[in-house]
């Protein structure tokens, strides 16, 4: 099992340069999330059919009570219109719905610990995610088409529907990171979301910090220390302070002028130059700070792309 783990392991470098490990979700827990999607997709669809024909025989009691035949009937004609709409809906606009949402998954990836990710380490994008579920609809519905025409009857039509669902179904099985048809167009993987706290996710603890400040300070003189206002700290959440822990926690001269490069122009502040390490160390510490204030008043930064979430 921990060498299954660690064969999902991987490193996703954002295009500001910096390298954060990420795992790939198991095969079987996409599976789950989406049985769970698609039992969540039939109750919804259950509960609206339920409600729009307890609607059509009010308003059937109401017209015939009335005597209107013509009403009634335009009414239900109407009401058709609204459950074909519905499904619809259901069927593809749940995924998108949820996906293009700050959490970048549905409720069956959540109940699963899994969400939807861009390969390049970008922002998830909207039309990443339209390819990804549309090629859904190309992988589960157009067997189907195959067996419509061909005749429920015909052997040749089950035939290619099978073999189309083997390949797409099995497509997960032939490349190491598990992406679907969908995820190799649109440049999307699904990963594992930590299933941490914020303070357990910054695994590198304040007396630790302060000790490994305090070696360096033994043997090199008295820094200045870099303060940095409320905005300039709004810019990143919680996935960049992890980021930049790992940056920190490395220790490589290349990584550190990188993301000092990415940071300090993106706050607009040239007063860390050749003393990028100390300027990284304190921006940490206080955008830590900061993000911790506000999970203990129950509002959380996701990353650079997302809003305060209460």
């Amino acid at each position: 099992m921990r060498r299954s783990h660690r064969s999902r392991d991987r490193v996703l470098t954002t295009p500001e340069g910096i390298s954060v490990p990420v795992t790939v979700a198991s095969r079987g827990s996409r599976l789950g999330a989406l049985l769970l999607d698609l039992t969540f997709i039939a109750l919804l669809i259950g509960l609206t059919t339920t409600a729009l024909i307890l609607m059509a025989g009010g308003i059937g009691a109401f017209a015939i009570q009335v005597e209107k035949t013509t009403a009634l009937g335009h009414a239900l004609q109407f009401l058709v219109i609204v459950w074909i709409v519905i499904m619809f809906l259901f069927r593809n606009a749940y995924f998108l719905f949820f996906e293009l949402g700050p959490r970048g998954a549905t409720p069956g990836k959540r109940l699963s610990g899994i969400r939807i990710a861009a390969r390049d380490g970008g922002r998830l994008t909207a039309e990443m995610v339209i390819a990804r579920n549309l090629l859904r609809d190309v992988e589960l519905f157009l067997p189907l088409i195959f067996i419509m025409q061909a005749g429920v009857e015909s052997g040749m039509g089950w035939l290619a529907a099978a073999g189309w669902f083997a390949i797409f179904l099995l497509f997960p099985l032939f490349n190491r990171d598990a992406l679907r048809a969908g995820d190799v167009i649109a440049g999307t993987w699904v990963l594992e979301r930590p299933r941490r706290k914020l303070e357990a996710a910054l695994s590198v603890s304040r007396d630790r910090a302060a000790q490994s400040r305090t070696e360096r300070n033994d043997s090199a003189p008295a820094r200045r220390g870099y303060r940095f206002e409320e905005a300039e700290l709004a810019v990143y959440g919680e996935y960049e302070l992890q980021a930049l822990e790992r940056v920190l926690r490395d220790d490589r001269s290349q990584s550190l002028d990188s993301v000092y490069q990415t940071i300090a122009n993106k706050i607009g502040r040239t007063d860390g130059w050749n003393d990028e390490r100390a300027f990284l160390e304190d921006y940490y510490t206080q955008l830590r700070a900061r993000l911790e204030a506000g999970m203990r008043m129950g509002r959380r930064k996701a990353d650079k792309f997302s809003g305060t979430q209460g």
